[in-house]
């Protein structure tokens, strides 16, 4: 018999109440964006209290304004996040039905999407208020890793965005009709990668470790926008190699292309989240060259 683990008894609410007949949960992955700006934000304020942690040992901002920024980046994540997703995803359904895209509660949001949202978002805080721009990206980009780790686990804890099918020792039975509709599989349960914990380890914990390491030990903010730029191509190339093993988005699955892939030719092709994910890893690793070339 196949050796793989069964889905831990989790539920997607941290709680629930019912007021005046009226139920309202707390979700994991609420508490996720939560617990996520929080961590960011802290982090930020250390960052910005170290003055030589900065080229001439001149911080980009003061920690009274970061209220402000975060305010900033609530609002590109969510608005990119959700354009994101109806640009890359669904254009021809939501171009159908328009009023179907301010509907963010019933779900669809793009990482790529919310990452161009934050990057707008902080060019034009950078603008108003006069402050260097790669160096204010450095201090976003490096606050990131921890909320994309809660993010991850959280989608784990609610079963969704789980892998394709794997017998490998470690690979989970996701509950759901949808999770167990594996081609192949006519008898017993099918079991997945958990691609959402490959991502925690690697776009979180990994990654996370690694701009941590390189701006305390390293003196990488002394190096306007390689942060930033080491951030970019670790998450493209982190999503990219998941992807491998990640369950296809359901719009770009057909009888003919059971892998989903957004572009193809033959048997070979690419993932829409590969696709998203190589322009991360070029522009990324194009932001590493300059810091080293300018300092």
């Amino acid at each position: 018999m196949q050796a793989v683990l069964n889905f831990p008894d989790l539920s997607p609410d941290l709680f629930s109440i019912s007021v005046f007949g009226i139920d309202l949960a707390l979700r994991w992955y609420a508490l996720a964006y939560i617990a996520g700006i929080l961590i960011a934000w802290r982090m930020a304020v250390v960052a910005l209290r170290r003055p030589r942690l900065w080229a001439g040992e001149q911080a980009p901002m003061q920690p009274d304004q970061l209220e402000d920024l975060v305010t900033w980046i609530i609002i590109g994540v969510i608005v990119g996040g959700r354009l994101g997703f109806v640009l890359f995803y669904q254009p021809g359904y939501y171009l159908s039905h328009p009023l179907e895209i301010v509907k963010v509660w019933q779900g669809g949001m793009s990482f790529h999407g919310g990452l161009l949202g934050v990057i707008i978002a902080t060019y034009f805080f950078a603008r108003r208020h006069k402050a260097p721009v790669l160096s204010l990206a450095d201090l976003v980009a490096h606050t990131v890793p921890p909320g994309l780790l809660l993010g991850r686990l959280a989608n784990f804890t609610n079963a969704e965005l789980w892998g394709r099918p794997s017998d490998l020792p470690w690979a989970v039975i996701f509950p759901g009709a949808a999770a167990q509709d594996c081609p192949g599989v006519v008898t017993g349960m099918c079991a997945r990668h958990p691609s959402q914990l490959y991502e925690a380890a690697l776009e979180g914990l990994l990654l996370g470790a690694l701009l941590l390491w390189l701006v305390y030990r390293k003196g990488a903010f002394r190096k306007p926008g390689f942060i930033m730029g080491v951030f970019l191509a670790g998450y493209g190339a982190s999503r990219f190699v998941v992807e491998f093993v990640r369950q296809p988005d359901a719009q770009f699955v057909s009888p003919g292309n059971p892998l989903g892939l957004a572009w193809h030719v033959g048997g070979y092709g690419l993932t829409m989240g590969q696709i998203l994910s190589l322009p991360m890893i070029a522009i990324g690793l194009w932001f590493v060259l300059r810091a080293r070339q300018a300092t």
